[in-house]
Parts: C-alpha cells; structure tokens; sequence
C-alpha cells in the first residue's frame, strides 16, 4: 500500500489532471489551496482598507457635522440675540428729534408751547424707559477721553486748560445695544 501512494510518474502539469496518481492530485490541490488563500488574503486586505477609508470618512463627516451645528448655533443665538437692532436702529432719529424738540422750552410754563413740549417730554420719557428694557444704553461721551470705537469726531476744537484728545461736546448721542456700538456718538474734539 505504502507504493501506492508513492508516485514515480514524471507528468507535467497536463498530464497530472488526467493522472490518478494520489500524489499528484494532492499537490494539485495544495496549489490550489495556496492560490486561493493568496486571493482571499488580497481581498482581505482590500477590505481592510476600504474599511479604514470609510472610517475615517466617517469620522471626517462627524467632525464637519459638529463644527456645522456649532456655527449655525452661534448664528441663530448672534441673530436672536440682535433681533431688534434694525428697529432700535430706526427709532434712534426719532429720539433725538425728541431731545430737539424738547431743547425749546423755555422757563415760561404757561404758554400753549411748554404745554405741547411737556407731552413730547412724557413720550420721550417712555420712549427711553422702553431702549432700557431692551438694553440700549448712551454712550457718555462728554469730558471723557476720545474712543473711536465709541465716538465719532466730527469737529476740533483748540481750547485752553483742555488736554488733547478729549471728548467738548457731543452733537448726537451714540447708542449701545446690548454689547454692541449701534451708532457712534458725534462728538466735538480738543486739540
């Protein structure tokens, strides 16, 4: 039995197909065996990289999703936030005609137009009450240092005992809103 399994035939790859030598056919099928794992090993590490690809696609696509979520976020809170500012931005020039018409009354409180102006002070009063609710406040610019960020000079002044760079006058009140200068105040500069 032991010489059955030996096989002395000296075939070529042809010849073992049809030869039916044992020893033949099990090499046949090591080939075989070997050349298949070889593919799968290919298509494994194939996988294999394509899975990591995918991951890290995955993992590009969360960090975009975050970074999106955090942007829009902070774009719907700034726009909630300063929701009002076009309209604040509206009834600013109506404040200060106002304060203009409000400049007129003299000391005689019994003619028809210190009666008039008292009502435009009551509105005007109300009218302040309602910016303070929704936090706008003046900018206090007058004997304070000159703040570009703050004020806008639109005229100089040389006047004596005044150091440089220091808010005479402000012609039109500047407003914040919230933490945010809605309009600079216009203001007369020392030189």
């Amino acid at each position: 039995m032991q010489e059955e399994n030996k096989c002395n035939c000296k075939c070529d790859s042809e010849e073992k197909q049809e030869c039916e030598c044992k020893k033949c056919d099990c090499e046949d099928k090591k080939i075989k065996k070997e050349k298949k794992k070889d593919k799968y090993k290919e298509e494994i590490n194939a996988l294999k990289d394509t899975n990591k690809k995918l991951e890290q696609d995955i993992l590009v696509a969360k960090a975009d999703l975050i970074n999106y979520r955090k942007r829009k976020d902070e774009e719907v809170s700034k726009l909630l936030k300063f929701s009002n500012e076009d309209l604040i931005k509206q009834l600013l020039p109506i404040l200060d005609n106002f304060e203009r018409a409000i400049k007129l009354d003299d000391d005689n409180l019994e003619d028809e137009v210190s009666k008039f102006l008292e009502g435009f002070k009551m509105i005007y009063c109300n009218m302040q009450n309602i910016m303070e609710n929704f936090e706008v406040k003046t900018i206090d610019g007058a004997n304070k240092p000159f703040d570009p960020v703050y004020h806008n000079a639109i005229m100089v002044e040389n006047k004596e005992g005044v150091e440089p760079g220091m808010v005479l006058e402000v012609l039109q009140k500047g407003y914040i809103y919230k933490d945010k200068v809605i309009r600079p105040a216009m203001v007369k500069v020392s030189e």
